[in-house]
């Protein structure tokens, strides 16, 4: 899409009844809400901006905190040809002719060209790596934005070749502003309706919409068409809260949140709060999360972070997994939430995942032993002319079938890699090999 075109766009959403997000969305710097960080006075991208000389880049954030909007921005500012390609819908053969009129337009005319990619992280291995001599020559600025992880989903070269700015979600004094403006604006927004929002209101937008600009103008537009028509004045709370449960879960899988939200799932599970846990597990479930996923990860959490301080907890996070195959959803979501709140509360050691990363970094250090022979197989032909299994200590022959023999490879003094930890079952466990080393 060219410049023209997206500044035409903008025009028809305002004529046409666009949703409000689309009407309200900033023209200018000075109207733009959120992003202090990046777009304060003086910051580094500010001052391309205006100096209208920006680098390659790629904003990557939340839905609804402005990535898009400021893309636009920089369109009606610049004075470089102006491209929007779709990721969805755009093949290198249509980079490839934006690419030629690039070189064209500054071959000639001396004239820059900035394409913005939206959802750039739907583009192909083959699309971004497309991108990489425009970029890299300076043909062509790129602006991609994103509401994925860009170390998750753009590859490595292009990465190298842009500035990455992380767009936050907007706080709900930002959120406030937002839809301030709104309900003021006569031209775009709701300003000819007379309606307003008192504190309480405006708090319960702010606090629900997650630092979405867009979905909070969202529930303001349907908390105005649930009043009675002609009405003016302060939109009643219970109003509020009607539209506010009438929002959509704002979630992607694969996305940010997709990651943000089974990483806090994590962590509640381990810091032993089941609450917290079963919160997220209801974001994820109600976000279209596959279940399959979250059970994955409660397995190796079982192993991981409770380990031998509890061992029923794999084999309660095996049979969810189990039993997520076998019923599927909705049900499922109750097999999850009991595994859930089981591994939140049991006990916690991570002295399994100590002793596995502190072996294999030796290994990968050291290299690859072979075993002692008394260790190696000796039940194919000719392995006992070799010598393998000879002298071998079978320990069912012996008290508490513990020997003493070499386990280690030859010349590798024996180490110390399980540590348990003096929780749960485990202290049982740590007791025992005290007995055993003779401690």
């Amino acid at each position: 899409m060219s410049e023209d075109s997206l500044f035409k766009a903008a025009d028809e959403e305002i004529r046409h009844g666009a949703p409000l997000a689309h009407r309200m969305r900033p023209a200018g710097l000075e109207e733009f809400v959120g992003q202090q960080e990046i777009l304060a006075s003086g910051s580094a991208l500010r001052r391309a901006i205006e100096a209208d000389q920006l680098p390659s880049m790629i904003f990557f954030g939340p839905p609804g905190t402005g990535k898009t909007t400021l893309a636009r921005i920089i369109a009606r500012k610049t004075s470089s040809n102006f491209h929007q390609a779709s990721a969805v819908s755009s093949g290198v053969a249509d980079l490839r002719r934006i690419f030629a009129e690039a070189e064209d337009q500054l071959g000639f005319y001396g004239r820059g060209t900035i394409l913005f990619v939206d959802e750039i992280h739907r583009f192909s291995k083959a699309q971004q790596d497309a991108l990489l001599p425009v970029v890299e020559s300076g043909v062509v600025t790129l602006i991609g934005a994103t509401t994925e992880n860009p170390y998750f989903e753009v590859t490595g070269p292009l990465i190298s070749r842009c500035e990455l700015f992380e767009f936050l979600p907007l706080s709900e004094a930002d959120i406030e502003t937002v839809l301030g403006r709104a309900l003021k604006d006569k031209e775009r927004g709701l300003g000819s309706l007379g309606l307003k929002l008192d504190k309480p209101g405006l708090t319960a937008i702010a606090g629900s919409s997650g630092g979405d600009a867009r979905a909070a103008l969202i529930i303001l537009e349907t908390a105005a068409q649930l009043m009675p028509e002609g009405k003016k004045g302060a939109i009643p709370l219970e109003v509020v809260e009607e539209a506010i449960h009438r929002k959509p879960v704002f979630y992607q899988k694969g996305g940010d949140l997709h990651y943000d939200a089974i990483s806090a799932f994590i962590k509640s599970m381990r810091g032993s709060d089941p609450d917290a846990a079963t919160y997220w597990l209801a974001i994820m479930i109600a976000g279209g999360e596959d279940p399959r996923f979250i059970a994955r990860r409660m397995v190796i959490f079982a192993s991981e972070d409770v380990g031998n301080a509890d061992p029923q907890a794999l084999m309660v996070a095996t049979s969810v997994a189990s039993a997520v195959e076998f019923v599927g959803l909705p049900e499922c979501r109750l097999n999850l939430a009991q595994g859930a709140t089981y591994l939140a509360l049991a006990p916690k050691s991570n002295a399994s995942l100590k002793a596995i990363s502190s072996a294999m970094r030796d290994v990968e250090e050291d290299g690859t032993r072979r075993p002692p022979r008394h260790l190696r197989d000796s039940h194919y032909p000719g392995a006992k002319k070799m010598g393998h299994g000879e002298g071998y200590k079978y320990p069912h022959n012996y008290p508490d079938a513990a020997v003493k023999q070499e386990y280690f490879p030859p010349g590798m003094n024996k180490k110390d890699y399980y540590f348990p930890e003096k929780r749960g079952f485990e202290k049982e466990l740590a007791r025992k090999l005290k007995k055993l080393k003779g401690e």
